[in-house]
């Protein structure tokens, strides 16, 4: 059981929240319980503007009209405060006016005692912008929904035929989409069945592609039919890391460094912080950078079947609040917990060389007879193409010297519902190839930074987790599965357009499949 410090107990307190309550029927703020769960035994005080107000004048509002005064919470062993509910504190107290105010909560929890949060906020000056219709009680709901989709219409002066049709119960969509009004129907083709020889994902695979670019799911298809042929796809995951990149701020360059060699010293407990905010997440190591008067701090974690990146947030956070109290040296000046380091959704050549995600290699030898046959083209040909566009690549400063890795990644990520801003890193390739002893070809991608989940995030909705189901990538322990299989349809279409584009059949092709008009 880890002790909340000062800094992480902040993350209680939901920004933004501060607000005088109509008919000067007092001010209100919001808690929502993102560390761990537990028992609210007691409110001793809250304190705005330095008037502190006792239980007497403080009540609870836990939703659905279950409000409490705070001289009941401790009945009955306390009140139950589990991870991801929120709760609004209403003071019994004269109106704020506009501006910033310091809120101070005294409460005691079991089992950790008595805790402080402390904070500022805001009383916002109210508008009278046009603002999009919400439900403060249950914005997903069908009537918040419908009052969204008649605003949009009107707003707009157009009708939404398509747009308002869905078949799931919209409040699956809490934590994945906010102002829920519609969906985008995106076309779903399939390719394969794809023959993947991994460590995780064994056998024959019918792939999901969610794309509107024609040619895709063909392209794709033909470069499985050519794999299958000559025995499917080896795929092996080679790294796992998910990183958070605080940076810490001293006085001169002798302060970083200092700082450095006590983290390394002091790696034992920093673990033991990070890792008591989830049941998940393991801090594997943490990289060090010193630049000027900055210490970067790459913080190295495994996730499960999770992408992750919240997770690590919330753990690095912990993990830097553990650091700030406790070490002695050098003041730090400055900190931040994301310092551009970890590079989030963007490409980057740290990323290439130590991961970020999956490190997956997907490797074949297609054998030449087939490969003539099937694409017209021999090894040595395709050979010679990619020594000429590892040139052109590295001309560029591009992060692949491959054909089009992102197109395969993203249309799976739309289908399984992955967050699809990662493809900036996951698209990413180091492609190989080379004429074997017995003439044929052997061709292999790198991954470096394949970020894909088979747990939270979009995962678990109603079409997404349809697809995930399709690939038997459902359920604990299939991260590393749908990771090889992604990286198997990625090779598929760098087969499939290298030889296109070899053989001259790339425009053609576009023009018989791709072309509606």
């Amino acid at each position: 059981m880890f002790t909340p410090s000062p800094m992480l107990l902040k993350l209680l307190y939901t920004r933004g929240s501060l607000h005088n309550l109509p008919d000067n029927g007092g001010v209100a703020f919001s808690l929502k319980n993102r560390l761990d769960t537990v028992h609210l035994t007691r409110i001793d005080s809250v304190r705005v503007d330095g008037r502190t107000l006792g239980p007497e004048s403080i009540t609870v509002d836990l939703g659905e009209g279950n409000v409490r005064p705070a001289t009941e919470i401790g009945e009955n062993g306390g009140l139950n405060f589990p991870v991801g509910q929120s709760i609004t504190i209403r003071l019994h107290t004269e109106p704020l006016p506009e501006g910033m105010h310091p809120v101070h909560l005294h409460f005691q929890t079991d089992p950790f005692g008595e805790l402080h949060v402390e904070v500022e906020d805001a009383i916002v000056h109210q508008d009278s912008r046009v603002r999009i219709p919400r439900q403060e009680q249950d914005d997903y709901s069908e009537a918040a929904i419908k009052a969204r989709q008649r605003f949009a219409e009107q707003f707009t002066g157009q009708e939404f035929e398509h747009l308002t049709k869905y078949s799931f119960d919209a409040h699956m969509l809490q934590g994945n989409c906010e102002h829920f009004t519609g969906v985008a129907q995106i076309p779903i083709g399939l390719a394969g069945p794809l023959r993947v020889n991994g460590e995780h994902a064994q056998g024959d695979f019918l792939i999901p592609m969610a794309t509107t670019e024609g040619t895709l799911v063909a392209s794709y298809n033909r470069g499985m039919q050519v794999m299958n042929l000559c025995g499917g796809v080896k795929c092996t995951v080679i790294g796992d890391a998910m990183q958070r990149a605080p940076v810490f701020v001293f006085e001169d360059a002798r302060g970083a460094r200092d700082f450095a060699k006590w983290i390394e010293q002091e790696i034992g407990p920093i673990r033991a912080e990070a890792e008591c905010t989830s049941r998940v997440a393991k801090l594997q190591y943490i990289d060090t950078y010193l630049a000027n008067k900055f210490a970067y701090l790459r913080f190295n974690y495994s996730t499960g079947d999770a992408a992750g990146q919240n997770m690590v947030g919330r753990a690095t956070f912990a993990a830097c609040s553990w650091i700030l109290e406790n070490y002695k040296g050098a003041p730090i000046r400055h900190f931040y917990l994301e310092s551009n380091f970890a590079t989030d959704k963007k490409a980057s050549q740290i990323n290439v060389m130590r991961t970020r995600g999956k490190r997956v290699v997907a490797e074949a030898v297609i054998k030449r007879d087939i490969l003539q046959q099937r694409m017209r083209v021999t090894p040595e040909q395709l050979a010679y193409h990619g020594q000429v566009s590892n040139v052109g690549a590295f001309l560029s400063g591009a992060n692949n010297n491959g054909a089009h890795s992102a197109n395969g990644i993203t249309a799976m990520f739309i289908a399984t519902g992955q967050d699809v801003a990662n493809v900036s890193e996951s698209s990413a390739g180091v492609v190989y190839s080379e004429v074997t002893p017995e003439k044929d070809l052997y061709l292999s991608i790198t991954i470096p930074s394949l970020i894909v989940a088979t747990h939270g995030g979009g995962t678990g909705l109603a079409t997404q987790n349809e697809c995930l189901r399709m690939l038997n990538c459902v359920g604990r322990g299939t991260v590393n599965k749908f990771a090889e299989i992604v990286a198997g349809v990625v090779l598929a279409g760098e087969l499939s357009l290298a030889a296109a584009i070899s053989s001259s059949d790339w425009v053609s092709s576009h023009e018989q499949y791709g072309r509606n008009r």
